[in-house]
């Protein structure tokens, strides 16, 4: 199991499980959930009753991915995901996934170290799914934003495909030769779409504003690459599509989007591998 630490304010301390229990030396505790995760939530984490993602946008992600959409992009990050291997002690190489959302990357791209894989998102709808899915990793409902649940550089890879970016928590965690894999939405991304339902086809790079907020916290990007792919898709999976990114369309747009029969849409993701600074 992924070793995490205590989400107590002030506390920290590690977490050691016992039967169906993790305990930390400051006597507080967490019961593993019925699905199989763990709730390491704080009343201070949530911004509303039910935090993270919405059902409709979990659900959409997850039949995307079922579809076999993302197949380009796994393909993309494999080399990465392979040359961080090699920074682990001995066999163990922990990664922490942040904004997992229902688990599918974890299986696609870490099947060799799930055991030391944890994946955290606050939906907890997404957690529920993936626990299912992969029972042999390790999945934590929690506030990615705020402290994350792992001990002080202990972690060899932390991702964050499309999801949060804690700079000084990610830098806290990353082992001294530990990798920090992050992707973000291209400025191609969705472009035909935006254009069509959105009357939007701004196209805006943001990838070079977080090389810079990472550089500033000493992480330095050692790799990039430029992820496109272009599908053509029927009603559903644009529907899909829309809704898994966000990009929820408005009551006012719901009529062009009606109107649309298969087309291609162009996806695009820019992704950065980053390293402690020498």
């Amino acid at each position: 199991m992924f070793q995490l630490r205590c989400t107590v304010r002030d506390c920290c301390q590690i977490l050691e499980p016992r039967e169906n229990s993790l305990f930390c030396s400051n006597g507080h505790h967490f019961d593993q959930a019925k699905g199989g995760y763990w709730n390491l939530l704080q009343p201070q984490d949530r911004r509303s009753r039910n935090p993270g993602d919405v059902e409709e946008a979990v659900l959409a992600r997850h039949r995307w991915l079922e579809r076999g959409h993302a197949q380009g992009l796994i393909d993309t990050l494999q080399p990465w995901v392979a040359d961080s291997r090699g920074t682990a002690t001995g066999s163990d190489c922990r990664t922490l996934d942040l904004g997992c959302g229902e688990g599918s990357f974890a299986s696609a791209l870490f099947p060799d170290d799930i055991d030391s894989y944890c994946g955290i998102d606050l939906s907890k709808k997404a957690i529920k799914l993936a626990s299912r899915s992969t029972p042999a990793a390790t999945w934590v409902l929690a506030n990615a934003d705020r402290i994350l649940p792992a001990p002080d550089r202990s972690v060899q890879r932390v991702v964050s495909l499309f999801g949060r970016r804690p700079i000084s928590e990610i830098k806290r965690v990353m082992a001294p030769a530990g990798y920090a894999l992050i992707a973000l939405p291209g400025e191609e991304d969705l472009i035909e779409l935006r254009q069509r339902v959105q009357k939007a086809g701004h196209r805006r790079s943001r990838w070079e504003l977080v090389v810079e907020e990472m550089a500033a916290a000493e992480l330095d990007c050692v790799d990039r690459k430029n992820w496109t792919q272009t599908i053509e898709l029927d009603p559903p999976a644009i529907q899909d599509a829309l809704a898994m990114t966000y990009r929820a369309v408005r009551h006012s747009q719901q009529s062009q989007l009606d109107t649309l029969t298969a087309m291609n849409v162009t996806f695009a993701a820019d992704l950065m591998l980053f390293r402690h600074r020498s």
